[in-house]
């Protein structure tokens, strides 16, 4: 086994590391996928993190194979911080010692939840990763549409802008105004980053070095508060073996919440899309990101790839088979002050499986629109 307290002899030059951030919905899968289709970046190993029961994202990454590591369903700033620095040591010992092939290049693509600060501590600082990768930058990716808004109600996304060394602005053509207002609080948050269109060339975004020359003040402090916690102990690995310490377990809202809803059977695509107008009209600023795969009755060996941003639901796709074993439809939603009971509820009446009981059933009978509880 490699002793990682000393630089490996027979490694070379720092492997270059890229963090690909943004909120949820914003982008960041589509333009991996971009990326990853680039010969610039062939010979990369992908490090998916997803905030969610089931994950998906790696179902939807293409041209991967097997140079990809999903971490388990939490935040790579919060419950699997200690994770991620234990896959990046551990990918090293698998290539020094021969056990994969040699890798050019490390993409870590976060949560949209991710506050991006406890990740670069552990990039920046940690005594054996700093020798072994070279963290060449944070991309950060801002979805046009509803980047005001998330800027205004989520800190973290204020600090995976600010923190960028490059932002790319997507959707700008299905905005009043091109995206120039929002494009201006941008450059006001960051700055030094330049700010890309959806279509850039994907070697336009590797390659420097992350530093603090031109970022706002706050990051030097958010890093510096990074430094207090884990000088007091707040650490990715605890004395019992958890690994997880309270500070990090509370980063988020907790009105945000994460849940999967699944069915073992093909659904009415009637009835799949009664259900998504009724959620996305009647509650669509508390639905953080919706994405899913789903069996449609009248195509169940073509799945449905569905992803929708608060109001907004994309035109869903068919890809041509499913990709993985699994066939069950599963949709995994991220919510703000919305109760995943009701949600659920909601999804078993349209597929006619109810299972409205208790003393919220009246309630929700009389009106399919109220969140009992909420």
């Amino acid at each position: 086994m490699t002793d990682l307290s000393k630089p490996d002899p027979r490694a070379s030059e720092p492997i270059p590391l890229t963090v690909l951030t943004g909120f949820l919905g914003a982008g960041k899968t589509t333009l991996l996928n971009r990326m990853l289709r680039d010969p610039a970046l062939a010979d990369t190993v992908v490090i998916v993190n997803e905030f969610g029961e089931i994950g998906l994202d790696h179902l939807l990454i293409e041209t991967i194979d097997e140079d990809m590591v999903l971490l388990g369903a939490g935040c790579l700033c919060c419950t699997v911080r200690g994770d991620l620095i234990a896959t990046l040591e551990d990918l090293l010992r698998k290539r020094d010692n021969g056990r994969i092939q040699p890798f050019r290049r490390v993409v870590i693509e976060t949560t949209g939840l991710a506050d991006p600060a406890p990740i670069l501590h552990a990039l920046i600082y940690h005594p054996y990763l700093v020798i072994r990768y070279r963290l060449q930058g944070v991309v950060t990716v801002v979805d046009a549409i509803n980047g005001a808004s998330t800027l205004d109600r989520h800190p973290e996304a204020l600090r995976q802008v600010a923190v960028a060394d490059r932002i790319v602005l997507t959707k700008r053509d299905l905005t009043e105004d091109d995206g120039r207002t929002l494009e201006a609080r941008l450059r006001a948050l960051n700055p030094a980053a330049p700010i890309h269109a959806a279509s850039v060339e994907p070697v336009a975004l590797l390659g420097g070095l992350f530093g603090l020359e031109g970022k706002i003040g706050d990051v030097r402090d958010w890093l510096g508060a990074e430094d207090h916690h884990h000088e007091h102990g707040h650490h990715g690995h605890g004395h019992h073996g958890h690994g997880h310490h309270h500070h990090d377990v509370n980063r988020h809202d907790a009105a945000i919440r994460a849940f999967s809803l699944t069915s073992d059977k093909p659904v009415p695509r009637a009835a799949f899309e009664m259900f998504l107008d009724l959620l996305r009209s009647s509650h669509g600023p508390n639905l953080l990101r919706l994405k899913g795969l789903v069996a449609l009755a009248d195509a169940p060996e073509r799945p449905l790839v569905v992803h929708g941003v608060q109001h907004v639901i994309h035109a869903p796709v068919h890809l041509d088979a499913w990709p993985d074993g699994d066939h069950r439809s599963r949709l995994v939603l991220i919510v703000r002050d919305l109760d995943p009971a009701f949600v659920t509820r909601l999804w078993d009446a349209f597929l006619g499986r109810p299972r409205i009981d208790g003393p919220d059933a009246a309630a929700l009978t009389d009106n399919p629109l109220a969140i009992p509880g909420g």
